[in-house]
């Protein structure tokens, strides 16, 4: 069983790329499903050196059957760069839970992140780059997994620790707010932002679209999903680029 979070399309394209070399069944973390298989493959994206929130939620949260409660678990990861020391909070996640903590591994993915100034999507070039690689990586990663393998393989970085350790707190204290977001005048109210929100942190209030309270969990699929690029984050996005791995694989052909 794959259980993936994603929210611009990198990390549900590695789900169901594994799933072509493993045969397990690919659910999305945030709809219902029933817990089958004898294996459970996390796929998440990396948030700031860190897990997604919903990704940790799930972890805490999911009760499995006696078919699954002694199966191996596995982490593959969605990075643009680096994943720090991510894996080890997976595994005390999992290993807290009393579940059995296998491989860990990182793929690297075209950058998202366009919230605070210095971050912005990939060129198209890298973009291709890091895209052509992809396959093979998964396949690399599907095969570990098949074999049961234990090992870490992931791109850490440098300063790991001060990045996962001091970084990432930070982050998903004071830096997941959805405050800053606003629709721009460009809006047409669609209600697309609303539709596919994973969090249900968006309504449709007199068509423009409302962002509620602290529970946007920062995938940024309502910015990168916006037809018509009218989704800021105050103005921290502003010049900057959109990326969806369905969008830019659909002009690549």
């Amino acid at each position: 069983m794959i259980l993936y979070f994603s929210g611009t399309g990198n990390s549900k394209a590695l789900a169901h790329e594994l799933a072509r070399h493993t045969g397990d069944e690919v659910y999305d973390i945030t709809d219902s499903f029933i817990a089958s298989g004898n294996r459970v493959v996390w796929v998440f994206p990396i948030y700031s050196w860190g897990l997604p929130s919903p990704v940790a939620g799930a972890i805490r949260r999911l009760k499995f059957s006696a078919e699954l409660y002694g199966a191996p678990h596995f982490m593959a990861a969605t990075c643009g760069d680096d994943a720090g020391l991510a894996d080890r909070q997976w595994r005390n996640l999992i290993e807290a839970r009393g579940w059995k903590a296998c491989g860990a591994y990182t793929v690297e993915m075209p950058n998202t992140y366009t919230m605070m100034k210095g971050f912005d999507v990939d060129s198209p070039e890298v973009v291709r780059h890091k895209l052509d690689a992809f396959p093979q990586r998964a396949a690399d990663i599907a095969a570990s997994i098949l074999a049961g393998d234990s090992r870490a393989d992931i791109t850490r970085g440098r300063f790991a620790w001060i990045k996962s350790r001091i970084i990432y707190p930070w982050f998903m204290r004071y830096a997941t707010s959805s405050k800053p977001y606003h629709a721009t005048a460009a809006c047409i109210a669609c209600g697309k932002c609303a539709r596919e929100c994973p969090s249900q942190t968006i309504t449709m209030e007199s068509d423009r679209p409302k962002w509620n309270g602290r529970r946007c969990v920062m995938c940024e699929r309502c910015y990168h999903n916006c037809p018509v690029h009218a989704i800021a984050y105050g103005k921290a996005t502003d010049g900057k680029g959109q990326y969806t791995y369905a969008a830019f694989c659909h002009k690549q052909q």
